[in-house]
């Protein structure tokens, strides 16, 4: 089980302070109804779940109350960002929305804190942003954290065969690489190829919104 661990954040706080502490991303505000859609589709109504790199908590809040019996544990290695998620967790009415952990999937043993097995792990718009050892680290940790059957799911711009699915996502990889050349867009084969090695299939991918995909991976027997 996934305990709600004691936070700094959580105290009685006004609702004027408690909004002045939740940032909202535009990019978040926009595909959380798709991935909502996405996910109803494939989630069980009870579970736990764990998103890593929550950023804003936006998601976290929206997945939460659109899954009640779903124990939802946000994280981010950004102290901002985990004062941000805790104030989105303070809200009446998301008793199970968790504290957020400090998890970052570049470190060795990063998922060892999280005791029992989960249904879901959900990271969205991190894999381009992150060098890929980050994906590596994430995906490994997944296979380690989900129970048989259990799903990853991964949201963001991706390559097909090595190749960009649109001219947006060409400029925007290139974009990516001059701030850091350890970031871009990663292949769904490549990311895949390291899931596989982790325990996980490729179930389906889904074309969404602004030439993005969901990836959706199963944990296999054994």
């Amino acid at each position: 089980m996934i305990d709600k661990p004691h936070s700094p954040y959580l105290v009685a706080v006004s609702e004027e302070t408690r909004a002045s502490r939740r940032h909202h991303a535009p990019a978040a505000g926009r595909n959380t109804g798709p991935i909502l859609d996405i996910l109803r589709g494939v989630l069980s109504e009870t579970g736990r779940a764990l998103e890593v790199a929550s950023g804003t908590g936006q998601h976290a809040a929206a997945f939460a109350e659109a899954f009640p019996g779903v124990d939802w544990q946000p994280s981010d290695p950004d102290p901002a960002a985990r004062t941000s998620i805790a104030a989105w967790a303070e809200e009446p009415g998301f008793a199970n929305l968790l504290s957020p952990l400090d998890l970052n999937v570049m470190e060795s043993g990063w998922h060892m804190g999280i005791a029992d097995k989960l249904d879901l792990v959900v990271c969205i718009n991190m894999v381009h942003i992150a060098p890929w050892v980050a994906c590596e680290g994430l995906l490994c940790g997944a296979g380690r954290l989900l129970r048989e059957s259990g799903l990853l799911y991964l949201y963001g711009p991706y390559m097909r065969d090595g190749k960009h699915t649109a001219p947006s996502n060409a400029a925007f990889d290139e974009s990516l690489r001059s701030r850091d050349s350890a970031w871009g867009i990663r292949d769904m084969g490549e990311v895949a190829a390291v899931a596989g090695a982790q325990g996980m299939t490729l179930e389906s991918t889904v074309a969404m919104p602004a030439n993005n995909f969901s990836l959706i991976f199963r944990k296999r027997a054994g």
